[in-house]
């Protein structure tokens, strides 16, 4: 099924008015930063986050210039954000090709996500709404809380569902959520709508971080990335959590623990795996994101009325189950 066209059709054309409003606030007249905002430029990205603003908007009013500044304020920030991180995790690759460090070095790309993240606030600033402008702050400090709290749960040696999804909410929940939130706050949403919204996009957001989770335990020809990337970096993410919570299995928990230290091999990272499918850790993530998944539809089917954006919200859920990278 070709769920982006269906995602898309009902915001065609404001789609469209965003992609060009966002390139224009990459662009610069400097050498250096005219390269590597190019190279950010062509990276795109399939705007799942922008085509939530919009969509929300649209349900609930019009797709208006303040929604259009807002939705591009969000992707900066997303867009910095992710800069920044290539740097902390030391990665190579973002969205199939070359990070701006791998491209640059890291001191450009520090500089390089700051100035997108001033484009973020000067792109909200247009707004002129001070609860939008505050809103993409909080977001701000809560992805940068999120990438912390994952950074020191490393060290801790409790493995558990609840720090999971506490990190889960902070790194990618909350973006979805503030996506939808203000979208629908740019439509002059009513405060009971905003809520609804919110846990709307906030249902959504860990449904997409569970499905990307559950990737790291096949092949990487089927998803795009390798098997056990997460354990490599001293993640343990839903499946295994659930698998070790499950059974108890002390040589796997001690195992776990190795993962959380890095000091974990090819060979260890294969036996968790294998553990984890073999103790029903895929299968509990999927049962945790179909309970989100009718949560949602709940959400449609009750707040939603227009039939386009009523399949074209639909399309988006079910994108982000089906989707394999």
């Amino acid at each position: 099924m070709d769920y982006l066209s269906l995602i898309k059709s009902p915001i065609h054309e404001e789609l469209n008015d965003f992609v060009t409003l966002f390139n224009r606030s990459l662009k610069h007249e400097n050498g250096l930063l005219s390269r590597v905002l190019e190279h950010i430029r062509q990276r795109g990205g399939k705007r799942m986050r922008p085509m939530l603003t919009l969509l929300m908007a649209k349900n609930f009013g019009i797709v208006s210039e303040e929604t259009q500044y807002a939705a591009v304020g969000l992707e900066l920030l997303h867009t910095a954000s992710l800069v920044h991180d290539d740097v902390v995790d030391e990665s190579n690759k973002r969205r199939g090709q070359a990070s701006v460090n791998a491209l640059f070095d890291n001191k450009v790309s520090v500089l390089v996500g700051d100035y997108i993240l001033s484009t973020a606030l000067l792109s909200v600033s247009y707004t002129h709404s001070e609860l939008i402008v505050r809103y993409l702050s909080e977001l701000g400090r809560t992805l940068s809380d999120g990438e912390i709290l994952q950074l020191s749960n490393i060290d801790n040696t409790q493995i558990s569902e609840e720090a999971y999804y506490e990190i889960i909410k902070k790194k990618t929940a909350v973006l979805f959520e503030m996506c939808a939130v203000i979208g629908a706050v740019s439509a002059g949403a009513s405060d009971d709508e905003v809520v609804a919204a919110r846990q709307f996009g906030q249902d959504l957001g860990i449904i997409f971080q569970i499905r990307d989770d559950i990737f790291d335990y096949y092949e990487e020809t089927e998803v795009g990335k390798p098997t056990g990337n997460d354990m490599l970096e001293g993640k343990l993410t839903l499946p295994v959590i659930y698998a070790l919570q499950s059974t108890g299995d002390e040589a796997m928990l001690a195992l776990a623990h190795k993962v959380k230290q890095q000091e974990v091999n090819a060979a260890e990272i294969a036996s968790l795996v294998a553990f984890t499918k073999a103790h029903g850790g895929i299968e509990y993530a999927e049962q945790q994101m179909a309970k989100r998944h009718a949560a949602c539809m709940q959400f449609i089917d009750e707040r939603v009325g227009d039939a386009a954006i009523k399949t074209a919200l639909t399309a988006y859920l079910d994108y982000v189950i089906a989707r394999k990278s």
